[in-house]
């Protein structure tokens, strides 16, 4: 019998198609995630598809592929009645609201987990973890920079008190909580909010302190231990001594092609005796194991008329700059940058919501590809400014010269933004990647919602190409496989994809749940 995940603050699903792709030794799914809760529209969406996908189990419809091909409507997909009793399903799976908003969403909230879970006393799961705004430490600059006072009293450091309710008044036998890194040193009103996270885990009836939930019977004696994917024996009951750092995940350990460095704590009930296993590290997986056979797409001119002709001649006039010309012809950066410029008119497509094309990855290949998808979809380019080509086609040619990302004092003058902040950058050794190009032979580094505003830290390192990485290339990254599929415009889907937890990790996590609870004799 599948154990059922409960999915908060769900984004685009990272978490829960981690937790759905884990098998039991029997070969079938070992978790059902009954109901996943998100307040962006999008990424409901999103989830709403991929719950409609898992109810066929293997029998998936020729439809769904029609639709992720932009073959036919999202209407014609949801509204055709052979797929009803799923479609139903689908919407069951999945639930709007914001958590935290007002109490009647609360209410509303215990009704639906109570309704998925059903009356049975099975083991559950609940996974998931607050919006990270207000930790990341991006948002924490931006933030206080403007307003101290509105920072510490942003309602986002609070909205794990809203997972809190759901573990003290629904207990679960585990939970997994993920965050970002920053969580880790983000204060409020001078004290560690990571501090406090941590103890009201530790306790959450206690730390909550409502007379309400114990009249409907939660057990105000529950208590969780929380421990360290990394670390076995960091156990923490909170009287004893923690070691931060034993939280934070790296993900380009355990064989994710992305540096991603997250918080991810496991809480175990103590009713529960046994430990769990830690996470078990894999051979590095590159960048280009995984997009280096993505098809090759150009990006194109915004702001004026765009052709292959005028994007190609927007990227040529570099050879006529002074700087080029002051290069020595004997330069490899010099042929690097010709024999590009030669490459740049063999790819004239900007791709689109789908691709055809027989596309593999280096690198599980199983996890990633769909033998029934004929090409990848998301895979759209995006347009820049023909200053940002110029700088981008620069960068990804530096890239191939000298093995790394140029900062900002290699670019020429010429190249470089108008911008008074860029000569304090330069000045101030702050921010001086700001054009980043993501390595082929490494992981990439962190794929963020930032994505969706500009792609200036994910240049992709083939200059032919001279644009920011796709939808698609970033969800593999991620290790979102290829037919999972991103609802919304683009911008919402690269933040859907930034927001996320990869999935390969997750099923790692999930793997790791499921035999703890199988030792404990609860499955």
């Amino acid at each position: 019998m599948k154990i059922p995940v409960i999915d908060m603050f769900a984004g685009p699903g990272g978490l829960g198609e981690g937790f759905s792709t884990s098998m039991s030794p029997d070969n079938t799914p070992a978790f059902d995630v009954r109901l996943s809760i998100e307040k962006d529209s999008a990424a409901f969406r999103t989830l709403t598809l991929r719950s409609f996908y898992r109810q066929f189990k293997d029998n998936i419809p020729d439809e769904y592929y029609l639709y992720l091909m932009n073959e036919i409507s999202h209407e014609e997909l949801f509204n055709n009645k052979r797929y009803k009793e799923e479609v139903d399903a689908a919407y069951e799976h999945v639930w709007q609201a914001e958590l935290g908003a007002e109490a009647q969403i609360a209410e509303k909230a215990d009704d639906k987990i109570k309704e998925r879970l059903g009356k049975s006393k099975k083991p559950w799961v609940l996974i998931g973890g607050p919006p990270c705004q207000a930790y990341s430490l991006v948002g924490r600059v931006r933030m206080m920079g403007v307003d101290t006072d509105k920072f510490n009293n942003d309602s986002r450091h609070f909205l794990y008190k809203e997972y809190l309710r759901i573990l003290a008044r629904h207990m679960p036998d585990v939970f997994v909580f993920e965050n970002v890194k920053g969580i880790l040193s983000s204060k409020v009103n001078g004290h560690l909010i990571f501090d406090t996270i941590l103890k009201d885990l530790s306790f959450p009836v206690k730390s909550l302190k409502n007379t309400e939930l114990e009249k409907r019977g939660s057990d105000t004696s529950l208590e969780y231990k929380i421990y360290s994917f990394l670390n076995g024996e960091g156990e923490v009951f909170f009287q004893e001594p923690f070691n931060s750092p034993d939280f934070v995940v790296k993900t380009e350990k355990y064989g994710i092609p992305q540096a991603r460095h997250r918080v991810i704590l496991l809480g175990v009930r103590s009713d529960i005796k046994h430990k769990p296993d830690t996470l078990k590290q894999r051979a590095k997986c590159t960048l280009w194991d995984i997009i280096g056979h993505v098809p090759k797409i150009r990006s194109s001119l915004s702001k004026e008329p765009d052709s292959l002709a005028s994007w190609v001649g927007a990227i040529e006039t570099i050879a006529k700059t002074e700087w080029y010309r002051s290069i020595p012809v004997s330069s490899n950066f010099k042929t690097i940058i010709n024999e590009s410029l030669k490459e740049l008119k063999i790819t004239s497509s900007q791709g689109s919501e789908f691709v055809s094309s027989q596309c593999r990855t280096s690198k599980y290949n199983e996890w990633y590809i769909d033998k029934r998808l004929p090409g990848v979809c998301n895979h759209s380019s995006r347009s820049h400014i023909r200053e940002d080509l110029k700088r981008y086609f620069f960068a990804s040619c530096f890239v191939k010269a000298n093995g790394r990302t140029p900062k900002l004092s290699d670019f020429p003058k010429e190249l470089l933004p108008n911008h008074k902040n860029v000569q304090d950058a330069i000045k101030n050794g702050k921010f001086v990647d700001r054009f980043r190009v993501q390595l082929k032979n490494e992981p990439s580094k962190t794929i963020t919602s930032h994505i969706g505003k500009d792609g200036h830290y994910f240049i992709h390192p083939d200059s032919a190409q001279c644009r920011s990485l796709t939808v698609r290339e970033a969800a593999r990254l991620q290790t979102f496989p290829d037919n999972y599929f991103f609802e919304g415009p683009r911008t919402q889907q690269y933040v859907q994809v930034g927001n996320a937890v990869p999935p390969l990790l997750a099923r790692d996590i999930a793997d790791i749940v499921y035999n703890l609870l199988k030792r404990a004799n609860t499955v």
